[in-house]
């Protein structure tokens, strides 16, 4: 059935691959963003098409649409660029949320929820599993980014329970593959572009901190399936890669698999960073039969060749802290 899908943050990297899943599967797609962290190149390809409708449009206002599904992704995701303005960050989430869940009420739609593996903050259980309550400080210099994602869906479960609208609720954690914006300050994008150019590479702390990389196209196929699985499934699910690497690891391979002479460059750790994070996804397995597919190294692979084949000087650092 071919359905009218929203996808806000459309424009970035991946909601422009999730527009283009849906686009390739006839379905009517609208993309919503405001231009902040993502490119219009990234969905330039797709304006010739049909079933592709592209609009300038800043979340945090309400928009009328008449849709079937709504994939709310706009919210910068990256700590230099959601701390840059932290209280359009909060509001991009909280009001965002409230104005997607108001037009999934009057339309009847499902409405998934992008959030994130921050809602766990620094945290004191291992591996991260969807009934961890977190370890957050609400009043430190990420929390407009952690606490605005878990006011989110905070609204999305009373939107739920109040008014019975249909949601979906994913906690993405790390992601990367082609299409990052260069300069979103993100690891895998900063290394790489380090490494490319033969800059050192910083590493915050000592390196040991762990993170689990999870390649693009495996986790939007995991949240493609969370929003066509059964009308039950509410209960928050971490979409994620299990596989856990050190900054030190990923630096390191990253200058084996670029042939750089990089060296590493030690910096201070910024306030709150968490020491590790490492999704449980027993529950995405039960529910949704997924499981990524595509390892660190073959990912890393695909995504230094993207990198290799941009012009950087097409790129602008959305903000001066990346």
């Amino acid at each position: 059935m071919i359905k009218r899908i929203l996808v806000t943050g459309g424009a970035g990297f991946l909601g422009s691959h999730l527009c283009e899943r849906l686009v390739a599967e006839k379905h009517d797609v609208i993309c919503l963003d405001n231009f902040f962290t993502s490119q219009k190149s990234n969905v330039s390809h797709l304006l010739d098409e049909p079933n592709f409708e592209l609009l300038r449009h800043d979340v945090t206002h309400p928009i009328w649409l008449e849709v079937d599904e709504i994939y709310n992704f706009a919210c910068p995701a990256a700590p230099g660029h959601y701390q840059f303005n932290p209280i359009k960050t909060m509001k991009t989430s909280v009001l965002g949320a409230i104005n997607v869940l108001g037009m999934a009420k009057r339309c009847r739609a499902k409405v998934l929820q992008a959030s994130t593996s921050e809602v766990y903050g620094d945290p004191e259980v291992h591996p991260q599993r969807e009934d961890y309550r977190g370890s957050v400080n609400p009043i430190g210099p990420r929390a407009c980014y952690d606490e605005g994602k878990r006011a989110a869906e905070t609204l999305f479960m009373d939107y739920h329970r109040s008014n019975s609208v249909n949601i979906r609720i994913v906690r993405i954690f790390n992601t990367y593959g082609p299409r990052m914006h260069p300069y979103d300050g993100r690891v895998v994008s900063n290394f790489i572009r380090q490494a490319l150019a033969g800059e050192p590479i910083t590493i915050y702390g000592d390196g040991s901190q762990t993170r689990s990389f999870c390649y693009r196209d495996d986790l939007v196929e995991g949240i493609m399936r969370l929003m066509n699985a059964p009308n039950d499934a509410i209960q928050p699910v971490n979409i994620g890669n299990p596989h856990e690497f050190t900054i030190r690891q990923l630096a390191e391979l990253v200058i084996e698999q670029t042939g750089s002479n990089s060296e590493l460059v030690s910096r201070p750790l910024p306030q709150d960073d968490p020491t590790q994070r490492r999704p449980d996804i027993t529950r995405a397995r039960d529910l949704l039969a997924w499981e990524p597919k595509i390892e660190l190294r073959e990912g890393l692979e695909k995504t230094i060749d993207y990198f290799r084949s941009i012009d950087l000087s097409a790129y602008r650092p959305p903000t001066p802290n990346y």
